[in-house]
């Protein structure tokens, strides 16, 4: 699929040429920082110190002042144009740098810093809105696999070639031409990316940042597992930025490291993102599959908590890079570098495609300018928690890496905990790729918005969570009351809005059938198996006609689903209860396959019956 994606206009020309902005970027700045830090004290308006750290804060200042316009203005106009004026502007911005960098004019430097950071503020919002619009369901993922991994690559590529010029005889001449070089080059590459419809070109403009900034970051929030995985990415961009910031003082001091060592472990770091952002692409099959998320979570943890014990108590002796490089014991804290940024690409890629997949068609790159508002408020908490903790606590910054591994894992189960609809996945994810093969069929007749009512057979204790895992949507399973009280597992079918009920408690039933009634006025899917218990000789009992009280209450579509391969299993009651009897096969081939769409009127209990066996056929 990469390939295929690579070799098409409509994904190509934006691929080159948010790679190209991402890499200019950086040339520019760590070009800047490069020469504040070697310039001569009196050249300098103020300390170094002082304007690096300036020249960082101006970078990520416009994403706050003008990430909710960027939004509107992406929202309302049609996105090609948009990316050319922008390059444009890049390649004018770039012009007056070259400038200011031959002259040495920091003050002017620092302005137009800003300016690039302004111009990749409106950037940010269309560069992610942009791929569902332009890629298909199954390609979303892999396309934002291969835009992460661009991005950092091209991040990464940017520092190391600001390194070599800044080292040059004519360090300002050869920066001033790269930066204008590649300018020019994005520009060219944006030429050539194909028209992209506004999405709501009706919208007012009005320059009003602070109200905007709100209704932005208010907008969000709207779709709580989007605004979750805005959460989650702008806790990436923290620990990144944490884990970037102090490279440098941590080579010198605990490794005993030069500037190439730093580079060194920049490009551990930013390969093991690039590798994880298409491992997961692997993983996941062509979907969006949010059940990576808490594996992502769960390496960062780990990794980070062994790289505070892997630094060694006395830094050895060398003389050259290669010797740092194959110093023996480094290799435990390169392994856990690169294991970090694979366990964060594994993290992040799946979180980015969720947010684009879920967010209103209408809404996105605003949704999009607000996760770019949360990262920037996340990455400033980051600095300021360095500045803190290994300044006046004086945390040692091994310690602040383990620190930062432990608070990962408690803001990963609040996420999951808040969402389990990503812990769910996760199940669903190990199961399908341990004791099942797992495979659909037609499911995209699943209505993508709107009531609807799924009915199955019933096979095992896993069928929930099969569907669960095969549905684009977020499905409410009704529910035996006894399974859903299970003491350790009460709690999760309760964030999961499972839908109780005891057919031998008239309240119960009443609860249940108002909940269902609820459920689908709200645009919901609910899943209901109309056997009422699991079938124990592998055939398809007799439906009940609560489903049929459900449509009369609810006139709703109804989408019949069968599933194929799952008797004999553990967890099925062939041969004995389900559970309680030794495994007798893994890795067996489950198929879920969707029928058309029934219209209420036309449903019985008798008629979803035959249309679930005759879906299921043979295949038990």
């Amino acid at each position: 699929m990469a390939k295929s994606l690579l070799s098409q206009r409509r994904f190509l020309p934006y691929f080159l040429t948010q790679s190209l902005g991402a890499f200019n970027d950086n040339v520019y700045k760590s070009a800047l920082m490069n020469f504040i830090a070697f310039a001569a004290v009196a050249s300098l308006p103020l300390q170094a110190d002082l304007m690096i750290n300036m020249a960082a804060g101006l970078f990520i200042l416009p994403f706050f002042l003008f990430s909710a316009s960027a939004g509107v203005i992406a929202d309302k106009f049609e996105k090609s144009k948009l990316i050319r004026i922008i390059k444009t502007a890049e390649v004018l911005i770039m012009a007056v740098a070259a400038y200011a960098i031959v002259t040495q004019n920091f003050i002017f430097m620092m302005l137009l810093l800003f300016l690039m950071g302004t111009q990749s503020a409106f950037f940010g919002p269309i560069k992610y809105a942009l791929l569902p619009q332009t890629l298909k369901e199954d390609e979303l993922l892999e396309g934002n696999a291969l835009v992460e991994t661009a991005t950092f690559l091209s991040i990464l590529a940017g520092v190391v070639l600001a390194g070599f010029i800044t080292n040059h005889e004519y360090k300002a001449p050869l920066a001033a031409g790269a930066v204008v070089l590649f300018a020019i080059f994005g520009l060219i590459s944006a030429r050539a990316i194909p028209t992209i419809p506004a999405v709501d070109p009706e919208m007012k403009l009005k320059w009003a940042p602070i109200s905007q900034t709100i209704a932005t970051v208010k907008l969000a929030r709207k779709d709580k597992a989007v605004f979750q995985s805005i959460l989650g990415i702008s806790w990436f961009w923290f620990l990144g930025a944490s884990y970037l910031t102090q490279f440098p003082n941590f080579t010198k001091v605990y490794l005993g490291g030069t500037e190439a060592a730093v580079s060194f472990l920049l490009t551990l770091f930013s390969v093991g993102i690039a590798l994880g952002s298409m491992l997961c692409s692997k993983m996941s099959g062509k979907r969006i599959e949010i059940g990576i998320v808490p594996l992502g979570s769960l390496g960062l943890t780990l990794f980070g908590l062994d790289l505070m014990f892997a630094v060694p108590d006395i830094t050895p002796q060398y003389t050259t890079f290669m010797n740092f490089v194959t110093e023996p014991s480094f290799r435990r804290v390169f392994i856990d570098l690169l294991m970090i940024g694979i366990f964060g690409g594994l993290f992040i890629v799946p979180l980015y495609a969720m947010m684009q997949h879920r967010a209103e068609e209408g809404e996105r790159a605003r949704v999009i300018a607000g996760n770019n508002i949360m990262n920037s408020l996340f990455m400033v908490i980051s600095a300021i928690s360095g500045i803190v903790l290994l300044g006046h606590v004086g945390m040692s910054i091994p310690q602040f890496f383990g620190l930062l591994a432990v608070i990962n894992i408690v803001v990963a189960l609040y996420v999951y905990l808040q969402v389990p609809e990503f812990f769910l996945r996760l199940v669903v994810w190990m199961i399908s790729h341990t004791m099942y093969r797992v495979t659909h069929r037609d499911l995209d007749k699943i209505p993508e918005k709107g009531g609807v009512l799924l009915v199955c057979n019933h096979v095992t204790y896993m069928d929930a969570l099969l569907l669960a895992g095969a549905c684009k949507r977020p499905i409410r399973f009704v529910m035996d009351k006894t399974l859903s009280n299970l003491p350790l597992l009460k709690y999760f079918f309760r964030r999961s809005k499972v839908i109780p009920i005891c057919p031998r408690d008239r309240l119960s039933v009443a609860t249940a059938f108002e909940t269902v009634d609820a459920a689908l006025a709200a645009g919901e899917v609910v899943c209901i198996f109309p056997e009422g218990r699991l079938t124990s000789n592998g055939e398809i009992g007799v439906f009940k006609r609560g489903v049929e009280t459900i449509l009369e209450r609810s006139p709703v579509p109804v989408i019949p689903l069968a599933l194929q391969g799952l008797w004999g299993s553990w967890f099925s009651r062939e041969s004995g209860k389900a559970m309680l009897k030794l495994p007798r096969r893994f890795w067996s081939k489950v198929t879920i396959v969707a029928g058309d769409e029934i219209a209420p009127t036309d449903a019985s209990a008798d008629s979803l019956r035959e249309e679930v066996s005759a879906l299921r056929g043979e295949h038990c």
